[in-house]
């Protein structure tokens, strides 16, 4: 009787607005000391929109093999994991966890319509961070998990008037359909070195729901 093979899988980290590869960094490395084969999508974030970055992650997991493959975007990296899973249906199966993903648009970036430079600022990801998703992606468990710890960009656009993670506020990282998620004490910026956010973000990959409550 042949012996029935264990499937490879995959995490790819895509991260958010402004950053590069490399902050995601400090979770790539708890994730494979974990075990985990993880890899990192690193775009240019204001150079284009987001059917342009989705086009390039795609490429990006088409360049490797696996059998299952989890999704796991930071801010803005969440949007284009979204757009690509809404454009796309040729991926390997998996889970997908957002964090601090403003997936009903973001309010700190309406509130920055008017500041000098801020089609700088935003480049043509503008358009596709004021307007959000709808519904969690179809075939794809999806987990969110946000922040509570409210330091960040939002304090200085002004008051956000609910909790928030200092950038993106509790109601704008809901989306219909998710299968979980959880609220964490850390801010936005904080989401990229916590070992909570990691904890958790291994729970749901895993078991598709997050742990106990931290």
């Amino acid at each position: 009787m042949a012996e029935s093979k264990t499937p490879r899988t995959k995490i790819v980290l895509v991260h958010g607005l402004w950053n590069r590869g490399w902050y995601m960094t400090v979770m790539a490395k708890r994730l494979k000391a974990h075990g985990h084969d993880v890899e990192v999508f690193s775009y240019p974030t204001r150079k284009d929109c987001l059917d342009g970055h989705a086009d390039d992650l795609h490429a990006f997991i088409g360049s490797f093999e696996t059998d299952v493959l989890h999704l796991a975007g930071h801010s803005m990296g969440g949007l284009v994991i979204l757009n690509m899973l809404s454009r796309f249906d040729d991926l390997p199966p998996g889970r997908v966890v957002l964090m601090g993903t403003p997936v009903k648009g973001s309010g700190v970036v309406r509130r920055l319509e008017k500041l000098p430079g801020q089609k700088w600022m935003f480049g043509k990801a503008r358009e596709n961070l004021l307007q959000g998703f709808q519904h969690s992606p179809e075939n794809h468990e999806t987990g969110m998990i946000r922040g509570t710890r409210a330091l960040g960009l939002g304090r200085i656009a002004g008051k956000q008037g609910e909790p928030s993670d200092g950038t993106v506020t509790l109601s704008e990282a809901e989306l219909e359909g998710l299968k979980d998620s959880v609220d964490l004490d850390v801010s936005h910026t904080e989401m990229l070195v916590s070992a909570q956010v990691v904890e958790q973000l291994e729970q749901f990959l895993l078991h598709g729901k997050f742990g106990t409550r931290l």
